[in-house]
């Protein structure tokens, strides 16, 4: 029994020092966004966006174009329920993506070392393929920030899972938001699959948002 318990020990510290740093898989990521980037020429994707609480319901579905450099716009297709939330809650977020996606803005939501201290907890299934589990602590109370936990597939350095909080509260009418965000992989790419948020908001109490992906076209080069 003693020699089998130092055998995993061994074993256990022999994998802790094969495993890569948070910087390295930090590294890692960037460098995959960026080979992406530089074949894929942009897609196109349908969202279908839901706010439910005990007195309110909204929907909205909307056309989401990426451009190669990364930019975001949105057609609205169709909606209903709440106006307030559709124009509130709806639009003010697709607003606030598609400010966050210009060239010059995306570098303050990376997941990267000047944005964030990464620490790495360990290792993972998901999907049925190892991944990486880091702990993400931002370095700035920034909206475009999260706190939380990120999982990085293994083998093509891409994130599969996040779930955490935001750095920031992102308004005096909402507190306790908790979120979790899920990827898939399609085709050579990973794209985001469901967003799920859970905010106790003032007045309206817990509100559910529901954010589903689908239907992915990547871009043809012109």
């Amino acid at each position: 029994m003693k020699l089998i318990s130092m055998l995993m020990i061994g074993a256990a510290a022999l994998q802790a020092e094969s495993l890569p740093t948070a910087n390295e898989i930090a590294e890692r990521m960037l460098r995959h966004d960026a080979e992406r980037q530089s074949v894929l020429h942009g897609y196109t994707a349908i969202r279908k966006y839901t706010v439910e609480n005990k007195s309110r319901k909204a929907s909205m579905s909307v056309r989401a174009t990426v451009l190669a450099d990364g930019s975001k716009r949105f057609d609205v297709l169709d909606e209903s329920g709440s106006s307030a939330i559709r124009k509130h809650v709806f639009r003010r977020m697709l607003d606030e993506e598609s400010n966050a996606s210009r060239p010059g803005m995306r570098g303050q939501a990376r997941i990267a070392p000047n944005n964030y201290e990464l620490t790495l907890t360990g290792m993972d299934t998901l999907n049925d393929r190892p991944a990486f589990v880091m702990e993400a602590t931002p370095k700035s109370e920034s909206k475009y920030l999260i706190a939380g936990r990120i999982w990085v597939d293994a083998t093509d350095f891409a994130i599969v899972r996040v779930e955490g909080k935001p750095a920031k509260n992102p308004s005096f009418w909402t507190h306790s938001v908790q979120f979790v965000h899920t990827y898939a992989k399609s085709g050579a790419y990973w794209f985001p699959t469901q967003n799920h948020t859970v905010s106790d908001v003032r007045i309206f109490g817990k509100t559910h948002l529901t954010i589903e992906y689908s239907n992915y076209a990547p871009v043809s080069p012109q």
